[in-house]
């Protein structure tokens, strides 16, 4: 009972433990790279180029292939082995082994494996810039709901003091100091914020549930994130000169790095469609024997110089034994055919040498495919030059974002201490008498919109600050 018990209370305090488990945006991040389908599908196309890299580096080995045959012939045959014709059922088997090597293939081999190194590093850059968006992806979905977060803490703190409002203007009420109609107007407030609240709740949960699919995740209801107060971190990449951030991005980035090796890629491809033009010389080297035997004979030969004698041989089947009859006009066959090793030993054969090979004409298809090559080379220079400008665009439009961005949060921030103010100063009137409910439910709405306003902007700028760093080379699961 105390073993069940224990092991009752270690499950429930495991289950505790996963439900309570709050994700930081670096364990967002690693759990994506390590699950995404789009990141595994990646991987398996970079383990496909590995593959076409040991394809190439094998077109440099020889071949070797072994072959074997076994037949019967049933019937009046000649026997490849003593030349005559025979009726008899014959066994015939056959062993072959034929190797062969490329000499020279118009440097297509060398082509190849250069090629296939170029498509390794094209995967590999591949597979680090969908992680790279990937994470990208990832920060905006984790800033997004830290967003709602905050915005829930404004509303809730503005309906705390809305409450505490509606005590003391009930109490005024009660006491005749204010009209009902300023507590009917409290009281409608307190029915918007409790609206507000339930809006931002939701938004929290579909905030959630979209990171959770990010990360392929199923426990929607209990996945949540640290709800650690992210500031602002510190940078000084606004300081530097978008030509600065783009030579820096051209480094980093892999967009670049994409477009440059699928142009030398393209490159190869044209060398290798040109060596067809080339002749091909190629070595090759092949070995054979043969055997064959027969359950069952009957030989015959005529005798030109005898003609008046026929001898007809037979072998018994199963015993190795040979007979004969004498017949007018043949002569006898003696013996039985040799065993099956020495006939393999004496019918062996080799065959070597080189072959070579020159292309004349072959309808155009050597032609065309260098010319499709051509254009497949100069397509890939041109989607290089438009990377390059889309990088220079995407840096520029990053560069005044978070400029826009950081105006517009200090702008809000400023917006927020005058609203405050104005808030005070209304709340001040409002508890003399001076000001109705109605004036003062405006002016507490403009200080919650401002409240709300420093949030948006603050995690905007977050965010697209993120953005231009990501350009830079800086991680951008750096948030503190």
């Amino acid at each position: 009972m105390k073993k069940i018990i224990f092991i009752l209370f270690a499950f429930l305090s495991i289950t505790s433990q996963a439900q309570d488990k709050k994700w930081t945006l670096q364990e967002c991040v690693n759990y994506a790279l390590d699950n995404n389908i789009s990141v595994k599908q990646s991987e398996l196309d970079l383990q496909n180029a590995e593959l076409n890299k040991k394809d190439a580096f094998g077109n440099f080995l020889p071949s070797l292939n072994g072959s074997g045959s076994h037949s019967w012939n049933i019937g009046l045959n000649q026997n490849i082995t003593t030349g005559l014709l025979e009726n008899q059922t014959t066994q015939f088997s056959s062993l072959g082994l034929n190797s062969s090597v490329d000499i020279y293939k118009g440097l297509r081999n060398f082509n190849e494996l250069r090629r296939s190194n170029l498509e390794i590093l094209a995967g590999q850059y591949q597979l680090d810039n969908i992680k790279d968006n990937m994470s990208l992806n990832i920060a905006n979905a984790f800033l997004q709901i830290l967003f709602n977060k905050e915005q829930l803490k404004v509303l809730q703190a503005q309906q705390e003091i809305t409450q505490q409002e509606l005590q003391r203007t009930n109490d005024l009420v009660e006491a005749g100091s204010l009209p009902r109609g300023d507590l009917l107007e409290i009281q409608a407030t307190i029915a918007t914020q409790e609206q507000q609240v339930v809006v931002a709740e939701n938004a929290i949960l579909l905030s959630k549930i979209s990171l959770a699919q990010l990360l392929l995740l199923e426990d929607y209801e209990t996945f949540d994130i640290v709800d650690n107060e992210y500031q602002i971190p510190p940078t000084t990449i606004l300081n530097e000169s978008p030509k600065t951030i783009i030579a820096k991005a051209k480094e980093a980035r892999y967009d670049i790095k994409i477009a440059e090796n699928n142009s030398e890629i393209a490159a190869y491809n044209l060398k290798i469609a040109k060596g067809a033009l080339q002749p091909t010389l190629s070595g090759f080297y092949s070995y054979s024997t043969r055997a064959s035997y027969s359950d069952q004979v009957t030989g015959f030969s005529l005798d030109a110089s005898n003609p008046s004698t026929t001898t007809q041989i037979g072998f018994v089947e199963g015993t190795g034994q040979s007979v004969f009859n004498t017949s007018p006009n043949l002569n006898p066959v003696l013996g039985g055919p040799d065993p099956i090793f020495d006939q393999f030993s004496a019918n062996d054969g080799h065959n070597f040498g080189v072959q070579l090979s020159i292309p004349i004409f072959n309808g155009f298809a050597v032609k065309n495919n260098i010319s499709r090559s051509k254009i497949n080379l100069e397509r890939t220079k041109y989607q290089l030059d438009q990377a390059n400008l889309d990088l220079e665009t995407n840096v520029y439009q990053a560069y005044n974002d978070a400029k826009g961005a950081l105006k517009a949060y200090e702008a809000a921030l400023k917006t927020e201490d005058a609203r405050r103010q104005a808030f005070d100063y209304s709340q001040e009137r409002y508890n003399v008498g001076m000001l109705n409910a109605f004036d003062f439910s405006q002016s507490k709405n403009r200080l919650e919109n401002a409240q709300s306003e420093v949030v948006r902007t603050k995690f905007d700028y977050i965010f697209k600050l993120k953005v231009l760093e990501f350009y830079f080379g800086i991680p951008i699961t750096d948030l503190n």
